[in-house]
């Protein structure tokens, strides 16, 4: 195929949406594991980035949930709304400028009783210079962002 017709096929593609659109909750490429396998009811118990267990895990917007505990893993069947990261653990800073990136676990905030993930270091510290704005952005782009 030459380079010409693949740009126009690529195009035409790109016009239709003929791509699918991206899952609701961010598991990388290799795992159907939601927060990287990080129990995401910990963040709010002990205020840790805890690694969870094969032992305890769940099954929620079709992915994956591993806890470190049998009663982190009742709290998150009891609510998973509420112990789930916003945005399907995707990077919230990057969600509020209206794109998707991957969330990582070890860089996170709770602000009103939300987890929130962010892509690295550099992009939670901005994200931290207006949480509550960036909030509101990433609310607004949340979910149609995903098509």
């Amino acid at each position: 195929m030459t380079r010409r017709l693949a740009l126009i096929t690529f195009t035409l593609l790109l016009a239709t949406g003929a791509f699918a659109s991206e899952p609701a909750v961010y598991t990388g490429l290799l795992s159907n594991t939601g927060a990287g396998g990080y129990d995401t009811v910990s963040y709010f118990e002990t205020g840790k980035a805890t690694k969870g267990s094969s032992d305890y895990t769940t099954e929620y917007q079709g992915v994956t949930w591993r806890f470190a505990n049998a009663q982190n893993l009742a709290s998150f069947e009891a609510n998973p709304e509420h112990f789930a990261p916003a945005y399907g653990g995707y990077c919230a800073w990057a969600v509020a400028q209206g794109n998707l990136a991957k969330g990582d676990p070890q860089h996170w905030t709770i602000r009103d009783d939300r987890l929130y993930l962010n892509y690295n270091q550099a992009i939670q510290n901005l994200w931290l210079a207006d949480p509550e704005g960036f909030i509101q952005q990433a609310d607004a782009n949340w979910p149609e962002i995903l098509d």
